[in-house]
């Protein structure tokens, strides 16, 4: 650099040095962007991961509640299942299978004298929310909600699938979603109705005994006993029993959704299990 060169001169002559030039600026902004495209699916399928595992957890606390109030007094205590639209803004009440999907709906009640209030060669009807109109009929017999209901964004309840057969090599884990049981699935001798077995917005299946809430008619619902058990409660054709049956396991699948559009693709699923005599929640995951 010349002796002469003003100061002003000399560090114009640096910064013309050590500036980018157009080409290789488009080119840091290129690799950046092919870095966003690359990254940005791996935060999104991490996220849809957790918020189908939270839905999973929030299921599992609500059914733990249930089972816990019950055998704490005596009494009997259903959780009922429902899913509308995210865009919806008051309850359908639609009928089985659910039209809407997205946002999953909880609510859980319980029996006020401690008795199951039908049984199960009564007539399907609704479980009655307020005591009977007569003073002389007793036990006055109806349900009352536990707690307020939960609401659960982002996620359909629907059958996932068995776990693969034959079981894949090296085995997987019994704690995952591919090494879970598959009695849900198999049950015998309810083997043509084992979707008796499963909670799924997508079936036709309801609830013998169904029950209101908040608005809400819940006609997918689970039963449990004061002893802890867990029912479930349609009706079984395969063996003639109606209203309240215990199966060994009772699944529900969970699915993670963009909106009111499922996203069958995800590898982000979870079971929910519930053995039936002994009322034990657990989730499966990958």
């Amino acid at each position: 650099m010349s002796a002469g060169m003003s100061s002003r001169q000399r560090i114009r002559s640096a910064l013309k040095q050590s500036a980018f030039t157009l080409i290789e600026m488009m080119g840091v902004i290129g690799i950046i962007a092919i870095l966003m495209m690359l990254v940005v699916p791996a935060f999104t399928t991490l996220k849809s991961a957790g918020d189908v595992t939270s839905a999973a957890y929030t299921i599992k606390g609500v059914l733990e509640q249930a089972r816990t109030y019950a055998k704490a007094n005596n009494t009997y205590t259903w959780v009922g299942f429902y899913e509308e639209n995210t865009t919806d803004t008051a309850p359908t009440n639609a009928a089985p299978p659910y039209t809407g999907k997205g946002r999953v709906v909880l609510a859980t009640a319980y029996s006020n004298d401690g008795t199951k209030i039908y049984w199960n060669g009564d007539s399907p009807a609704t479980l009655p929310n307020t005591a009977p109109a007569s003073p002389a009929a007793t036990p006055q017999a109806y349900v009352k909600q536990l707690g307020t209901i939960t609401r659960i964004e982002k996620c359909h309840i629907t059958d996932i699938g068995a776990p693969p057969l034959p079981t894949p090599n090296p085995s997987p884990s019994p704690a995952s979603l591919d090494g879970r049981p598959s009695t849900p699935y198999t049950y015998a001798p309810f083997t043509t109705d084992a979707h008796f077995n499963r909670i799924n917005s997508d079936a036709a299946d309801a609830a013998r005994f169904p029950f209101s809430a908040q608005n809400y008619t819940f006609r997918k619902t689970v039963l449990f006993a004061p002893s802890g058990e867990v029912y479930v409660t349609g009706q079984v054709a395969s063996n003639g029993a109606t209203g309240y049956v215990v199966v060994p396991i009772l699944e529900i699948g969970v699915e993670p959704t963009h909106g009111t559009a499922v996203d069958t693709n995800s590898p982000n699923r979870v079971a929910v299990q519930v053995t039936g005599m002994a009322g034990a929640v657990k989730i499966y995951r990958k």
